[in-house]
Formats: structure tokens, sequence, C-alpha cells
């Protein structure tokens, strides 16, 4: 991420998260920033900056105080959406160097009491659960619970840990046995520049239905797998049919907390981390996907703190093309989430988005009940179709299980659509339909027609 940032160059970082909060009072607000300013208190990695230049390599330095720093704009009051206004006037810039790595940016909502909120915090300090972690302790100051809430845990417990796995070898000796042999990377669409700030990027979501949810859940319990396994076959699925490969390499985001030891569940921190996963279409059924998917995410958890580079060293692609430009990001998610509207009392999400430096990313939510997607693209992909995409190959892979559940013949993952009917009659009839209508005479008299 450091990378990215100083790519960014002092311009828009793709991993400064903004989350806007809607708050009905100008006094809610004000408890809410102090109950934030706790909260960073609380918390080492919420106290911290990056320093690099001068030194050999960079190092994350923890503070023992960090003022939050609180800044409060005026919006247009002809705005016809101030919490656009306010995210542009903003931006997605930030100073490492300057600690906390933790934000907020105020301005009254024209026309009334409400006040709008910006909280802007670097992905390098934390992930999705430990913005979760965040907001759950500010609602526990805000509500007289803060005596309840646990002794907080140091984050560089974690980074000690994490870094001394990378000691033994054995990341550099599975990823190898995995990875060894590929010498292409995996590009959908032929994008390969993975060095973007996620600024040009479009969303689609969709949520799958749901009958296909619970099918979905079905068929990975009879398998002994689970609907995150599933998923992933599909979008190995899709990634087959639009790189026109049969061996392909994506990134799975792993939530980093599973093998972190005791308290990890509560500490914020940048846990998640991204790493490949393999598989060879042509060589396999949909059932043995399955299990061999099951097998690989597996093996990943053993070593989801080794950091992605080590995995691209371990691969025969070359160290200037990325190993993969895709990533998938499957999260349970019973916390904040865009559907979420109200957080706390009289304070609603207004806006949350979460962006990469990869072309092309889907999001997979599991709330327990329904699945939703949200595929994150680049200008260049059509981030809906592609959405489709993965629909379509999501209820064809569960029916090609099924069947085969049921003593039907075992189908090869190739056999799993990826086109629907109304994209199958787009690309075989729409876009052949090249008839026209042909003048009749000789070519000297069409000539002569066309220049007289």
């Amino acid at each position: 991420m450091l990378f990215h940032h100083l790519l960014a160059d002092g311009g828009e970082d793709a991993y400064v998260t903004p989350t806007v909060l809607e708050f009905d009072t100008r006094e809610r607000l004000d408890a809410f920033v102090r109950a934030l300013k706790k909260v960073v208190e609380r918390h080492d990695v919420f106290r911290t900056s990056v320093m690099w230049e001068g030194l050999r390599a960079p190092v994350q330095v923890v503070w023992r105080h960090a003022e939050l720093p609180l800044e409060e704009l005026h919006v247009d009051v002809q705005s016809p959406d101030p919490v656009q206004e306010l995210l542009t006037r903003v931006g997605l810039s930030m100073d490492l160097v300057r600690a906390p790595l933790v934000r907020v940016h105020v301005a009254a909502e024209p026309g009334g009491d409400r006040w709008l909120a910006l909280l802007r915090l670097h992905h390098i300090i934390e992930d999705h659960t430990s913005l979760e972690i965040l907001l759950g302790e500010v609602e526990a100051f805000l509500t007289g619970r803060a005596a309840e809430l646990p002794e907080p845990l140091p984050f560089r417990t974690f980074v000690a840990q994490a870094r001394a796995g990378l000691e033994s070898g054995e990341h550099e000796r599975f990823f190898a046995d995995l990875l060894g042999d590929v010498d292409e990377p995996t590009a959908p669409y032929g994008l390969v520049d993975a060095r973007r700030d996620g600024m040009d990027s479009n969303e689609a979501m969709a949520a799958l239905a749901p009958e296909l949810s619970e099918r979905i859940r079905d068929t990975a319990r009879r398998l002994g797998a689970s609907p995150a396994t599933v998923m992933h076959v599909a979008w190995t699925r899709v990634i087959a049919a639009i790189t026109g490969r049969d061996d392909v390499v994506f990134g799975t985001v792993l939530f980093g907390r599973m093998n972190a030891g005791p308290g990890a569940d509560r500490v914020p921190g940048p846990f998640i981390n991204t790493l490949p996963v393999r598989m060879r279409v042509d060589e396999t059924t949909a059932v043995a996907a399955v299990r061999g998917m099951r097998g690989q995410l597996a093996a990943l958890l053993e070593h989801e703190h080794a950091p992605l580079a080590l995995a691209q060293q371990a691969s025969a692609v070359a160290g200037d093309v990325p190993l993969f430009t895709s990533i998938l990001n499957y999260r349970p998610n019973n916390g904040l989430n865009r559907e979420t509207t109200e957080l706390l009392d009289g304070v609603e999400l207004a806006f949350f988005r979460e962006r990469t430096n990869y072309p092309l990313s889907i999001a997979v939510d599991d709330d327990g009940t329904k699945i939703a997607l949200t595929v994150d693209a680049v200008a260049a992909i059509d981030s809906e179709a592609v959405a489709a995409l993965v629909c379509t190959a999501t209820e064809s892979l569960v029916s090609v299980l099924e069947r085969a559940l049921e003593g039907g013949p075992e189908l090869p993952l190739s056999a799993v659509d990826v086109l629907g009917e109304v994209e199958r009659r787009r690309v075989v009839s729409e876009w052949n339909d090249t008839a026209a209508v042909v003048p009749v005479g000789t070519l000297p008299e069409l000539f002569e027609a066309q220049v007289g």
C-alpha cells in the first residue's frame, strides 16, 4: 500500500477509505468526534504514521499521543449533492508521515440542522473489520458502555508474529509448488496495469436470488465446502472465459485473523491480505474444482500473512508484470455494508466506498441469508456485463453440481455456462448481424454513381 501511495505522488490514493456520516444535530456530531478521539487514543495502530525517507526499510511509528484532525468546511447552499461536494473538495490524498492516519472533515448540510462528517482512514492502518471495530467502540462510548470494552491489545504483537513466519521458508516452498510453472499473467480483457489509483472505476451491484443463495449453501454443505468456495469456482470460470485461458490465477482477499492468535477479532489493524489462487479449468470437473479449491483455500490460511511479492517471485512471470489483475473478496458481512442506513441513533451512513489498484475486482457480501455481488472495474470494462456473467456462471455451476450429486454425470468445469440468453443472443446474433444491402450494378457503374 505504501508503494501505491508513493505512486500517487501526493494525488488521489486508492487506499484512502472515505465514509460519510449524516448527523441529525451538531451536538450529536460533536459527541461522535469526542468518542472517536477516545477510540484513537485506545489503539496503537490508530496512532501510527509511516516513515521511509533516509531509511533502509519503511517503518510504522506509534505515537504516544496523536491529535485527531478536524476540519470544518462549507458546502454550497445550492449544491444538488452536498455529500459528493464534500468528497470532491477533500479528495483522497493523505500525508502518511503525520499521525493519526484518521481524518475528519465536517460540513453543515444546507437548508436544515443536519451535519455531514467525512471520515477518512488509510488502509495501511485498517481493514473492513477494523472500521467495524472503530464504529462499535464509538457507540460504546456514546451509550455509556465504555467500561465494558476489553483492554486493547497492541497490534505490534501481530506484526511480530507475521514477520516470524517469513523466516521459516515455508511460504516460498508453498508458492513455488503452486505457481512455479506459471509464466504468463492472468489479465482479464488484456489489462495488465495493476498500478492504478482506482479513481476511474465504475461499480455494478447485483443480488443473487434468495433461492439461488440457498442452493449455493446446500450444495456447498453436501460437498463439505463453504459458499465462499463455490463462489471462487464460479469466478474461476468467468475469468477463464474472459481471458481465453484454461490455466487461471486471480487474487483472493484473506481475512487475516484466522491464525493471528487470541483476541485478533477485536484488534484493529490491516490484517487482510491478497494472495493468488490457481486452477486449471481444462483439467477438472466442476465437482473436483470445488474440492480442489476447498483444499487450496484451506492451505492458504497457513500462509495468510505471506507477502504478495513473495508469491509473485515464486512464479515464472517476469518481475515487471503482475501475476494477476483481478481479485475476489468474499466477506461474511453482518455489519457495515452498502445496504447499511442507520449506524447509530441519529447517525446515518450517507456514503461508503472501498477501492483497489486492480482493474477488475468483485466483492461477494454474505450476510448469512442473501448473497450480493459488487463488481468494481476500470472504465474500459463493462462492470454490469461482468456482474451478469458471474450471476449466470454461479447458477449454472450450482445446477451442474446438483446434477452430479444426484447421480448424474460429472461435467467438466468448462461446461459451466457464463452467457445467459440475453448475452448469448447479443454475442451470437446481434454482434454478428453484418448483413447489408448491396446495390445492383457493375463496379464502373457503382463508382460512377458514387462520384457523380
